[in-house]
């Protein structure tokens, strides 16, 4: 009795994966949930466990793209540890619309070319590569002028930079972050508008209290936790920043989930806190940081990734001063953090060291105005320098 092994839905509208690497080899006996194999999802890599236990054979090959329900391989259940592979095993397990030779198949040898024998004298004696002549013959027969031709062919000349370039496919998250990017572009109007606020206070409060905070939750203060907080409660004053467009619908949603972006070394990830109006100070530090050793560790879920209705990026932890995010569409709004800088500022017309951080709200223009734009970051920006605002919702 054989089972085969299939490409799993991933959820939302991701129809296709990208077949990373077999964790296992052909032959090898695997017990049922063993992960046999990872594909990568336009959004994730996701482990593929055995559906039962069993030697296993291969049908797709890295690099294949496959379909959701696609034949990736099959579990034979009735071999056991050890069992020798029958005659012919491995070839023929089909995928999608192909049929994949698993690496246990035979490759037959290539044919040797024919030569005229004039020209096998002349190849010797040039000591020329028959595989390289291409025959002018009857049947391909290679003859002696095609072995002079070649001697007298010109040698094609590489670029000179030919030996400093690299030829890397893209993975199927960059394809998919890339297609996003741009898609996002040319569906919204997207603006940005800028503001500045004083981190004095939240790095005060911080300061102050982040010992007895790490005691008590087991997790550290950031200031994540203080934007996801501040952009809930300019989110009640201002719903339409976490609406999206529907063909001529708007789409309220009386719910809170705010992306988190998260740069990985497979691209930016998006980590999603589903319900954050719920959340309290401590609980966004500890989702925000099982997300994101998550992401960086190839063991996030397509559905820890769904369902963001807003985003914040943070492009301060690489130093970054002022940039324009764009948006992650379908959703009307992101919110860009940058690096705090000390800087001189005017308070009561006196001259004084402020740390300060430009923030940066990009928007789709056909759902939300410039002033309600404006006054959401305002309203942001009220919130981190009184954050005593965040406790009593004001």
């Amino acid at each position: 009795m054989t089972t085969d092994i299939l490409v799993p839905n991933f959820g939302e509208s991701i129809t296709e994966g990208t077949v990373s690497q077999w964790v296992r080899k052909e032959g090898d006996f695997v017990n049922k949930d063993d992960i046999l194999l990872e594909i990568e999802s336009e959004k994730a890599t996701q482990g593929i466990p055995s559906p039962a236990s069993g030697v296993l054979h291969l049908g797709a090959k890295p690099g294949d793209r496959v379909q959701v329900g696609a034949v990736l391989g099959r579990i034979d259940e009735s071999a056991k540890p050890g069992s020798p592979l029958p005659p012919g095993e491995g070839a023929g397990v089909r995928v999608g619309r192909h049929d994949l030779v698993a690496t246990a198949a035979p490759v037959p040898p290539a044919a040797s070319p024919k030569l005229s024998p004039a020209a096998r004298r002349v190849a010797a004696e040039a000591k020329v590569d028959p595989a390289a002549v291409e025959g002018t013959g009857r049947h391909g027969v290679i003859l002696k002028e095609d072995v002079q031709a070649h001697l007298v062919a010109p040698v094609p000349t590489p670029p000179p930079s030919s030996e400093r370039e690299r030829r890397v496919p893209m993975s199927a998250i960059r394809q998919r972050i890339a297609e996003r990017l741009v898609g996002a572009q040319k569906a919204t109007a997207s603006l940005t508008t800028f503001n500045e606020v004083d981190m004095s206070a939240v790095m005060e409060l911080r300061t102050r209290y982040k010992d007895r905070f790490k005691e008590t939750h087991g997790v550290s203060l950031g200031f994540m936790s203080f934007f996801v907080k501040a952009s809930i409660e300019a989110m009640k004053a201002y719903p339409l920043v976490n609406a999206a467009i529907d063909g001529r619908d708007i789409v309220y949603h009386d719910y809170c989930n705010i992306g988190v972006a998260v740069s990985t070394e497979k691209g930016l990830m998006v980590p999603v806190l589903h319900d954050a109006e719920t959340l309290t100070f401590a609980a966004i530090e500890k989702v925000i940081g099982e997300m994101a050793v998550k992401a960086r560790d190839g063991k996030i879920s397509v559905s820890d990734l769904q369902g963001g209705t807003f985003t914040i990026t943070n492009g301060g932890i690489f130093g970054s001063m002022l940039s324009t995010p764009i948006l992650n569409y379908p959703q009307s709004a992101i919110l860009g953090m940058h690096a705090i800088q000390k800087r001189a500022v005017v308070r009561d017309d006196q001259i004084v060291i402020r740390p300060m951080m430009c923030l940066a709200l990009t928007y789709d223009h056909r759902l939300i105005d410039g002033k309600e734009a404006v006054q959401f970051l305002v309203r942001i920006k009220e919130c981190i320098e009184d954050p005593q605002r965040l406790l009593l919702s004001v």
